[in-house]
């Protein structure tokens, strides 16, 4: 993430006092929801299972390349049982372009294997059994719950994520986990799925890592980071 140089003094979080956190968390979700209005998953799946592993595979890689690989990859392995019987270096061939090719295999065919021992080969719904899995974090348990069963139990934090809820005075923590409980305090349940989208989009747009455009960005006048980047300084 670009580097603020912010102090307790002069952080995002200090600049939004906290009485004024929640209206302000719900005018950054109404802002973006007009501007980004189909904000979703990016990610290509048709059930919970095949999301499981789209997940697994998006790790440290773009959605847009795991979308090129899963369609030969749901192809050779349609069922449940097709990954528990998959031999591993034939499944690395074709997630070898994700990266981190064999832990993710390792990853995938370890959890279809627990999905058919322990929950009759259905990828669990509660939030305490999806973190079983190999592989699975709260971050892409919400993602799975969310999109696969309508389950929001919480907000995904991805980088995208994390760097917009420092940079708009959301949370000054730096954890994932603690950024997504400052999140839940401040945003209404009902757009938690939503939110986590909401905001990748406009970071991948907008506010991204290195040179955010603050100057086309809905939310300038609101940001307490707004402008406070070398570009809007020379």
């Amino acid at each position: 993430m670009n580097k603020l140089a912010l102090d307790k003094k002069s952080s995002p979080s200090a600049k939004v006092a906290s009485s004024s956190k929640k209206p302000h968390a719900r005018n950054i979700v109404s802002r973006l929801k007009r501007t980004y209005p189909r904000a979703k998953i990016a990610l290509t799946y048709s059930n919970p299972w095949e999301l499981l592993v789209a997940v697994i595979l998006s790790a440290q890689c773009t959605d847009k390349k795991v979308n090129e690989v899963t369609p030969a990859l749901f192809k050779k392995y349609k069922t449940l049982e097709d990954y528990v019987g998959a031999d591993p270096q034939e499944f690395e061939v074709l997630v070898r372009p994700t990266g981190f090719y064999r832990a993710k295999t390792k990853n995938i065919l370890a959890s279809a294997r627990i999905v058919e021992e322990k929950f009759g080969g259905q990828v669990p719904r509660a939030m305490q059994d999806i973190l079983t899995l190999r592989g699975i974090a709260r971050k892409s348990a919400n993602v799975i719950l969310g999109n696969a069963y309508g389950v929001v139990d919480g907000i995904a934090v991805d980088t995208h994520v994390r760097r917009l809820a420092q940079r708009l005075g959301l949370s000054h923590e730096h954890d994932p986990v603690k950024i997504e409980k400052d999140l839940m305090a401040l945003v209404p349940k009902k757009d938690w799925l939503n939110a986590t989208y909401l905001l990748i989009d406009h970071g991948r747009a907008v506010c991204t890592a290195r040179d955010p455009r603050c100057d086309r960005c809905p939310l300038n006048d609101i940001c307490p980071s707004a402008f406070q980047f070398p570009r809007f300084k020379k």
